[in-house]
């Protein structure tokens, strides 16, 4: 959790990371236009190399739920099988153990 909060002040340079509330809607927190929480994904996608499917944007409403988002995809990435692993490796970081979410 504490990597995904260290992105936001890039997009957000007000954000307090301990002011945030894990359980409550991310963007009423932050105050972050659709556009500010669009470069928040992009950030997401840069870091973790994760896609962040147009689909999947509805679910990522708290902090809590990005976190499980990421975790869910990275764990899914590292347990592919060899040929995948490859194949995903040409489009980000290579796979791995979860990253300092």
């Amino acid at each position: 959790m504490a990597t995904v909060v260290t992105l936001l002040p890039a997009i957000a340079p007000e954000v307090g990371p301990d002011t945030l509330a894990p359980a409550r809607p991310l963007r009423q927190q932050v105050d972050l236009d659709s556009m500010d929480w669009l470069n928040f994904l992009g950030s997401l996608h840069e870091h973790f190399g994760v896609t962040i499917t147009k689909s999947d944007y509805a679910g990522l409403v708290t902090l809590d739920n990005v976190v499980d988002y990421l975790r869910t995809r990275l764990t899914s990435r590292a347990q592919a099988p060899a040929g995948r692993r490859q194949a995903a490796s040409r489009f980000g970081p290579g796979p791995g153990p979860p990253h300092g979410l």
